[in-house]
């Protein structure tokens, strides 16, 4: 075997017959891009696994594959939210290539590569970025979810430069980890999703990839990692998972949301239509007072959300019809509406798609590119109608006793 420098940081672990070599990497090193390269050269190994799930590995290989994004569909689904945050994630890793020109994860595009060029096999071996994001979302008590999405909408606007620090942090750790406590004051209570649950997974990808390979069990496996998991996933291998089958699936699993959030849109709706009714029923001018302060506090302030997004004219006053109809439909969001609206009036063109990650990696780069406005109109058109539907509500049961 080649020697490396850092030795602490390459393990070789034996589980039955095959013995993985687990060589701990910093994301933004180009020594470890060299160390990955003289271990492929070495041909010592069956084939090569990397940190990467299947939606990153197709990102890195291709890095074009946004321009297929469906935006619509994005919007319909519900899931701009977790587009959002992987964009935002992405935006700092984007000032880390700017500010140091360095690139993150170029050690594992060079496993990947080299591993296709020695015509070995090359296995994903990670968690899918979404999961672990909704898995870090369920695993935080609600009161301190806000943190996360305060910090999440900061780090969309922030102009603060990357620190020494940060890139040392990052050489011991995992850019995972690293990136989301750029925006989650709560770094502490998101360890076990982001590193200790993907450890647990990594390894027993590994164990099944051996398992299941289609030619003679590979007898050595290059496994390339950032350092944060060495320990994590060579404690788990030499502990064994008995099943390693099960504790992948267990893992994959998004834990069932609380029923009560889910009630609550519908408790406002009661509360609201009851408010309204009880205002006509003492007098029609209540009534239609109270409707008034609804339709105008809701809209105006979606509207104010829509416009703070630099939308179209036509999607600010889309969003002030729509919220307070949509507020009284949870079924539907503002967000969606006014994304959609935003959507048919400034439709985003392909340069708008090819550029997307670079256009992230600055504020005003959200919203000069189509694309990125327009998630950014889906954000502050869902924030100002819960606002709205709020305050709204309190001005109502304040004319009400």
């Amino acid at each position: 075997m080649s020697s490396i420098e850092n030795t602490h940081l390459i393990r070789p672990v034996q589980v039955g017959n095959t013995t993985y070599v687990l060589l701990g990497t910093a994301h933004v090193s180009p020594e470890s891009v060299a160390d990955v390269r003289r271990e492929i050269r070495s041909g010592e190994y069956d084939a090569v696994a990397v940190e990467l799930c299947e939606s990153r590995y197709r990102s890195l290989m291709d890095p074009q594959s946004l321009e297929t994004l469906d935006l619509f569909q994005v919007l319909r689904s519900g899931r701009a939210g977790m587009v959002m945050a992987s964009l935002a994630l992405g935006a700092y890793q984007q000032r880390l290539a700017r500010q140091f020109d360095i690139q993150p994860g170029a050690e594992l595009l060079a496993a990947v590569k080299g591993g296709e060029q020695r015509g070995v096999p090359v296995w994903v071996i990670d968690r899918e970025i979404g999961t672990t994001l909704k898995r870090v979302y369920r695993s935080v008590p609600w009161w301190q979810r806000y943190s996360i999405f305060t910090g999440l909408i900061g780090s969309l606007l922030s102009r603060q430069q990357v620190t020494a620090a940060d890139i040392e942090r990052l050489k011991q750790g995992d850019m995972l980890e690293s990136t989301f406590s750029e925006f989650a004051a709560e770094s502490a209570a998101l360890h076990a999703p982001l590193i200790d649950e993907r450890d647990q997974y990594m390894a027993a990808r590994l164990i099944e990839s051996a398992q299941s390979s289609a030619n003679a069990t590979p007898q050595r496996v290059l496994v390339v990692v950032g350092a944060g998991h060495l320990a994590g996933i060579e404690r788990y291998l030499r502990d064994g998972l008995s099943a390693p089958e099960q504790t992948r699936e267990a893992l994959e699993q998004i834990p069932p949301p609380a029923r009560w959030p889910r009630l609550l849109p519908w408790l406002v709706v009661v509360v609201i239509l009851a408010g309204f009714a009880i205002g006509f029923s003492r007098s029609t001018e209540l009534g239609l007072s109270l409707v008034a302060d609804w339709v105008v506090i809701n809209g105006a302030l979606c509207a104010l959300g829509v416009a703070l997004a630099r939308a179209h004219p036509v999607t600010v006053l889309g969003a002030f019809v729509a919220a307070p109809l949509t507020s009284l439909n949870p079924t539907i969001g503002a967000g969606m509406v006014a994304g959609g609206i935003e959507l048919m009036m400034r439709r985003p063109r392909v340069a708008d798609f090819r550029e997307l990650r670079d256009a992230v990696a600055s504020w005003r780069g959200w919203w000069r590119n189509r694309v990125a406005r327009t998630l950014l109109v889906f954000l502050m058109a869902t924030l100002g109608s819960a606002v709205g539907t709020y305050l709204a509500g309190f001005r109502i049961l304040g004319k009400l006793v």
